[in-house]
């Protein structure tokens, strides 16, 4: 792959693509569930790097990823999400492709088991940056995109959980980000280009009709060729307020490295509205991270084949992609 430097126009080789970084959520995740979201990600990263080497675009990759992690009921997207105050499943999910600043997402979706490919339907096939509601249901419908049972979207842990926070006193954001599963991926494929895409069953025991950051561009992820692409997790009131990933590739362009932008951001939203969570980052020549202020996030990034993961700050397991979960 030929990278030409927009600052001297000097060609550079670069050897790191294709990469494709995932996460599952910030938060902490029950010791009983931590295995199985552990090897969920991993799953989910490897499908996402496949579709790379096999010449996939980098957004049909993260399209996958994130479409897997729908299907899991591990993860608060799609059929593991959470419920809002009257028992009901209400998902956003948004998409942005680097090389042209397309993006497409949806809100306040019932009854869609991949809220991510209408997101990405939304891009495709529509002039408009997201629907919600009635409105998207009404766009899945004329696409063929089948409407699923309620019931199917409902595990007995989310029921679980928004039971217990009905209680008077309950407290659901603190107890939402003790048990967080918002799911993300941000890939470069093999010709440079950059995607991302975050999807999220939004926040614990929420308003009927509550919109978090996942479907909002800059907030719940951002993808610009130019500069890196971002997709977040944690507190969505918080992360909008700051335009967290849009903050992370903000420092970005000011130098610094993926790492310490993410850091930078993450510490900035702590210490400005008290929110904590997690960003997984790409910039233009292929490096990576994957960093939170909450407990634990859930991450895995595939690249030169090999598999790299983690659920702790500081933990980082690798292995090879040829090796089996």
């Amino acid at each position: 792959m030929l990278l030409i430097n927009p600052n001297n126009w000097t060609p550079q080789v670069i050897d790191m693509f294709p990469v494709v970084v995932v996460h599952g959520g910030a938060g902490h995740i029950p010791e009983d569930r931590s295995e199985k979201s552990m090897s969920g990600v991993c799953s989910a990263t490897r499908a996402g790097y496949a579709v790379l080497c096999g010449g996939g675009s980098s957004m049909d990759a993260v399209v996958e990823v994130v479409s897997q992690l729908e299907n899991s009921p591990f993860f608060n997207a799609g059929c593991g999400s959470v419920l809002n105050v009257r028992g009901e499943v209400e998902m956003d999910a948004m998409v942005m492709d680097g090389k042209t600043l397309g993006s497409g997402a949806v809100s306040a979706v019932r009854n869609i088991a991949n809220p991510i490919q209408l997101a990405r339907l939304v891009m495709d096939k529509t002039s408009h940056a997201c629907l919600t509601a009635e409105g998207a249901k009404k766009f899945a419908l004329s696409e063929g995109v089948p409407e699923v049972p309620h019931e199917s979207l409902v595990t007995e842990y989310s029921r679980m959980r928004w039971t217990k926070n009905l209680a008077p006193g309950s407290n659901p954001v603190e107890y939402q980000m003790g048990k967080m599963g918002t799911v993300g991926a941000v890939a470069v494929d093999a010709e440079g280009n950059m995607a991302c895409a975050t999807s999220t069953g939004g926040m614990l025991n929420k308003m009927e009709g509550r919109v978090g950051d996942t479907a909002c561009v800059g907030s719940g992820g951002y993808a610009d060729n130019l500069m890196g692409a971002v997709s977040t997790t944690g507190h969505g009131e918080a992360i909008m307020k700051v335009t967290l990933a849009r903050l992370v590739l903000f420092h970005m362009e000011q130098g610094q490295s993926v790492e310490a932008a993410s850091d930078l951001a993450l510490a900035y939203m702590g210490s400005r509205v008290g929110g904590m969570g997690g960003v997984v980052t790409v910039d233009p020549q292929g490096h990576w991270a994957a960093r939170f202020s909450s407990r634990q996030m859930v991450w895995a990034a595939a690249q030169k084949d090999t598999l790299h993961y983690g659920l702790y700050t500081g933990e980082h397991f690798t292995q090879s992609l040829g090796a089996p979960l």
